[in-house]
């Protein structure tokens, strides 16, 4: 346990342990409680009560007593877990359970992971046909894109045994989740009838399946290295090459394809829907319109790019009433500077005329005094902007007269001359 802490954990750190009070946690939170001021880290629980169990209450209850003797601070937090999830009462759990923890303010977030539990993820990985990476199953110490907190799981190399000899040598109770008899669900299953006969013939089986995972995620840091390495001919920020990617091994253009989608944030898909992606990508005519969906997300291709889009719906529009900020949910904060002889004529804003909107098609504007009045489509299409963004340019109108255009500017017809006042609009776009 030191080991992992020093190797982690720098002084001064804020530690969140979750504690659900079984025997795991609470004895993680036994060992470390003693630590903090040796190894010089701030350590804080949180419980998270699910409602699900009749028992849930009196857990709760549990971990307030067992960290106030520990004197540690206790956030409990209730969430209500969809129990008709399509995704089964687990994931929604498991989801719900997450929420929870990234509403708490820690430099960690500890979890009571062990031997065991790691080799059932290798196990349940392997049965759904994961590769590399998912075999690795959980690493002892990870900062996941977009997490706050680094995830760290000190007891990832003691086996539960050892955790219950420990448990039982100080005098530690804990409570049982009954749930966890339950073999419907393919872990517990695991858990209580196959490990253990596994283990009849194999005596070393959650340490050597553990060992497996090590070699795993060994070689899905390999594949990251090698996907970087395609990565410097192939990718430019958000833009994927086609042409560069067909030009890869079936094996290698697959390993980067990976790379990008979840460079991108997007959980990645399975593998005949990456395949299907990749030969779109890589094979289909030059101006077909290639979009694969990702589950909440798309892949598509532009002018011999592609790029992962995000899901997403765009907001209403915002009437101005004379406010000097105007927000368009999911796009972005319009900032409207008062200025003489700069920006839009004052009087060409009407308060509760005048609307800010996401481009919806159609508009028209002059961006030069005495220039042709241009239409909005063929402004964006000079720019190469891909057609699935054009919906996040934002718009300032007045009835069928466009004031200003996010990325453009305004309109020539309604700027402020010399000496009059007018308001200069900035716009801070939320990327996607």
């Amino acid at each position: 346990m030191r080991d992992v802490l020093a190797r982690h954990v720098p002084p001064g750190s804020r530690l969140l342990l979750a504690l659900s009070g079984g025997l795991d946690s609470t004895t993680l939170l036994h060992i470390l409680a003693p630590l903090r001021s040796e190894q010089a880290f701030e350590l804080a629980a949180v419980h998270v009560h699910h409602g699900l169990s009749p028992n849930a209450d009196a857990w709760a209850d549990f971990c307030t007593r067992l960290c106030a003797a520990h004197e540690v601070p206790l956030r409990v937090e209730h969430v209500q877990v969809d129990r008709a999830d399509p995704a089964g009462i687990e994931a929604a759990a498991r989801r719900e359970r997450h929420r929870a923890f990234e509403r708490c303010e820690a430099d960690f977030l500890l979890t009571a992971h062990h031997l065991d539990d790691q080799a059932e993820t290798f196990l349940l990985q392997a049965l759904r046909g994961a590769g590399p990476r998912g075999l690795a199953a959980m690493a002892e110490c990870q900062h996941r894109s977009g997490e706050r907190m680094v995830r760290l799981r000190p007891l990832l190399g003691v086996s539960r045994a050892d955790l219950l000899e420990a448990a039982r040598a100080a005098g530690l109770a804990w409570v049982e989740d009954e749930s966890n008899l339950d073999t419907r669900y393919r872990r517990n299953a695991l858990r209580q009838e196959i490990l253990p006969r596994l283990a009849l013939h194999v005596p070393a089986a959650a340490t050597t399946l553990a060992r497996a995972a090590a070699h795993q995620a060994e070689a899905a840091a390999l594949l990251d290295e090698l996907a970087r390495l395609d990565a410097r001919e192939a990718l430019d920020g958000e833009r994927l090459d086609c042409t560069a990617l067909a030009r890869l091994t079936p094996a290698r253009a697959r390993n980067l394809l990976r790379h990008f989608i979840a460079g991108q944030g997007v959980r990645l898909p399975g593998v005949h829907r990456l395949d299907e992606a990749l030969r779109q990508l890589t094979s289909a005519r030059v101006d077909a319109r290639v979009c694969v969906e990702l589950g909440g997300a798309q892949i598509r291709r532009y002018r011999g790019g592609a790029y992962v889009v995000p899901a997403h719906t765009l907001p209403e529009p915002m009437v101005w009433r004379g406010e000097a900020e105007l927000c368009l949910a999911g796009l972005g904060t319009l900032r409207l500077r008062e200025a003489v002889g700069q920006g839009l004529r004052k009087e060409a804003l009407q308060a509760g005329v005048t609307v800010l909107v996401p481009r919806s098609g159609g508009e028209r504007v002059r961006l030069a005094s005495g220039g042709p009045l241009r239409s909005l489509k063929t402004l964006l299409q000079a720019r190469a902007v891909p057609p699935w963004t054009r919906d996040r340019v934002a718009v300032l109108r007045q009835g069928d007269a466009v004031l200003w255009v996010s990325g453009f500017g305004c309109n020539a017809d309604w700027v402020a001359g010399a000496g009059e006042p007018g308001w200069v609009p900035v716009w801070h776009a939320k990327h996607a």
